[in-house]
């Protein structure tokens, strides 16, 4: 196997960034510094679910999966991006079946909205995202993709409030990588080997995550 390219889909962490609008901000700190104390070291404060970041099962569910017991063969493997039509804040079923092709069944699959270039503390971005409707997780449960992504603060509309579509796919063993960003330099529909791999954090509900996307043969 040889790797043609390699692709960062994954926010940069930094102090005071915008997050989903309920949770406390970020912050990074300088604690050690090289020219004082002969190294470099900072302070980290976030909740789990900051940035780029995997929502285990445990999330919504008390009785599943938590990140740290996440199957590695879940968060790597062969994966796609899709670009549904956008229309208001939910993408629905029928949007999304215009996307989906046979091949992306039990993959990984990543949405790209582009919501990720109105990153800001605005509104839009923190509030109007898109997201997936209610309608469509029949749909995904029978296609049983292995992690579904999407480059908004939450796999689902925030005008949802109830957290239906979570719960629903949740349950059924699904995980979810939200806020990525670069999803624009991926080809749509093509083949790539996808990692996301999230901290391994003692039964945690989620975890931030490196993700990227290979363009291997």
């Amino acid at each position: 196997m040889e790797i043609r390219g390699i692709f960062d889909l994954s926010v940069t962490l930094k102090t005071y960034m915008p997050l989903w609008p309920t949770n406390p901000l970020l912050s990074v700190a300088p604690i050690g510094v090289a020219a004082r104390d002969g190294y470099n070291v900072e302070s980290y404060t976030s909740v789990t679910h900051s940035g780029t970041h995997i929502d285990a099962p445990y999330h919504m569910i008390d009785t599943m999966t938590t990140v740290d017991d996440l199957p590695l063969g879940q968060l790597v493997g062969e994966g796609y991006v899709i670009r549904p039509e956008l229309d208001g804040p939910e993408i629905t079923m029928e949007r999304l079946k215009r996307k989906w092709k046979e091949e992306y069944n039990g993959k990984i699959v990543l949405i790209n909205t582009g919501w990720d270039k109105k990153r800001g503390f605005t509104k839009e971005f923190q509030y109007e995202f898109p997201g997936l409707a209610l309608d469509t997780v029949d749909f995904l449960i029978k296609r049983k993709p292995k992690v579904i992504g999407i480059d908004t603060l939450g796999i689902e509309p925030f005008s949802h409030g109830d957290f239906k579509v979570h719960k629903a796919l949740l349950s059924e063993g699904f995980a979810f990588i939200e806020d990525l960003a670069g999803l624009d330099q991926l080809e749509e529909g093509k083949k790539y080997l996808i990692a996301a791999l999230p901290l391994k954090i003692f039964k945690a509900s989620g975890a931030m995550a490196r993700v990227i996307a290979m363009d291997v043969y």
